[in-house]
């Protein structure tokens, strides 16, 4: 046992972040190692021409993750986490292998609508909170969301390489293999629930959807990833037509970037939590990301432009996405956390959905700069909301049991 003076994290904290971290980072495969191949590959199937479908079946993942994120939330708040997160790891893996068997544009979409029914993300940051002492929180979240910027690293470089090995039905097998084994880690790794007075139902559900501060968060994580989808709509040809690299060498663009990012990234938020800078780091994150947009569209021609704007958007991304989840978490009410990270993670699901989605239609009926305009246009909002936000103040501490 820790003395109550001890402010150190316990085991099963560390056991929790790490167990719930990698759950977190076996799902967020399914979507992020199609990315850097999936518009190339999709060229080889019958319609796989037709950017609007192509960004359809990048985004259909977020579409019933849209419809089921709260549903899993709320559901988490009354019957459980673990139950809850295990019945949609499954569901996602079913997806997967689906997505795997199909042989044109259509069923992969099929696949990914069902890989997206699995929206448990709610549900695992709930339970994070739930074992995690207040002021061990943000390490917690932040384990969870840099889970989310590394596999998103990885992925990008790790991609274009099985993409060569085992192609495109084996990258999606993968992925429904890695899904069955998160269940093993949920089960014998992450420890079990506290018992939490919870209060689930309507009341708890409206209080969160309309909190000023929650609204704010809750843009910013659709705007984050409905950027991000519509990137790698036109980053991988990019890549290819300017940069002249074919895709089995992607990796060579990305492996740098994604490297230096982190570089960058782990001091900063390091520092902005211990002189409390979060909000300047955050805000400064967002006009990093917004300035990548408008270089992408000005000045992304050629292998080092590329480069250099796929660094500072990994940069900004990586910071964006390691602190969210930590702030909705300590904005959200104690009794209904899972909701209010349900929501969260809809807005997130609606943001992946329409970055595919809208931004194939873009693609296909004004062009790429069309994308790069929209995108700058959304983080130019989203730094206007950020700009009024108030970061949460630590709530008191409770002693180490």
């Amino acid at each position: 046992m820790l003395s109550p003076t001890n402010d150190s994290m316990t085991s099963a904290e560390r056991r929790a972040g790490a167990g719930l971290a990698s759950i977190f980072a076996l799902r967020m495969l399914g979507l992020f190692l199609i990315l850097p191949v999936f518009s190339i590959y999709a060229k080889e199937l019958p319609s796989g021409n037709d950017m609007a479908l192509v960004g359809l079946a990048l985004g259909a993942y977020g579409l019933t993750q849209t419809f089921l994120q709260i549903a899993y939330g709320a559901a988490s708040d009354r019957f459980g986490r673990k139950p809850v997160i295990v019945f949609g790891l499954v569901l996602f893996a079913v997806g997967s292998f689906v997505a795997a068997m199909s042989h044109d544009i259509y069923g992969i979409i099929g696949g990914r609508v069902l890989q997206g029914a699995g929206a448990i993300s709610a549900a695992v940051t709930a339970l994070a909170a739930d074992l995690t002492r207040e002021q061990h929180l943000t390490k917690v979240m932040a384990m969870i969301g840099s889970s989310i910027g590394l596999v998103f690293a990885l992925s990008m470089v790790g991609a274009p390489l099985l993409y060569a090995t085992i192609g495109m039905p084996g990258i999606f097998a993968l992925t429904g293999v890695l899904s069955l084994l998160a269940i093993f880690v949920v089960l014998k790794v992450v420890p079990a629930a506290p018992a939490i007075p919870r209060q689930p139902g309507w009341p708890s559900f409206v209080e969160v959807l309309v909190h000023p501060q929650l609204l704010r968060m809750n843009f910013g994580v659709f705007t984050l990833h409905l950027i991000q989808t519509a990137m790698w709509i036109l980053v991988p040809s990019a890549l290819v037509s300017s940069a002249g690299l074919p895709v089995a060498e992607h990796w060579k663009v990305y492996l740098p970037a994604v490297l230096l990012s982190f570089v960058v990234m782990v001091p900063a938020i390091i520092a902005a939590e211990k002189h409390g800078k979060m909000k300047l780091v955050f805000n400064a994150a967002i006009v990093l990301l917004l300035v990548v947009q408008a270089g992408f569209g000005f000045f992304g021609s050629g292998a080092y432009a590329l480069f250099f704007w796929l660094l500072l958007f990994f940069v900004a991304f990586n910071v964006l996405e390691a602190t969210q989840p930590s702030l909705i978490s300590r904005i959200a009410p104690a009794h209904a956390k899972g909701a209010a990270l349900g929501i969260y993670n809809t807005t997130q699901s609606l943001g992946l959905f329409l970055g595919g989605t809208l931004g194939g239609v873009l693609v296909k009926f004004s062009g790429p700069a069309a994308v790069w305009l929209v995108s700058a246009t959304l983080a130019l909002v989203w730094l206007g909301f950020a700009m009024s936000m108030t970061m949460p103040t630590p709530r008191a501490r409770q002693p180490s049991v």
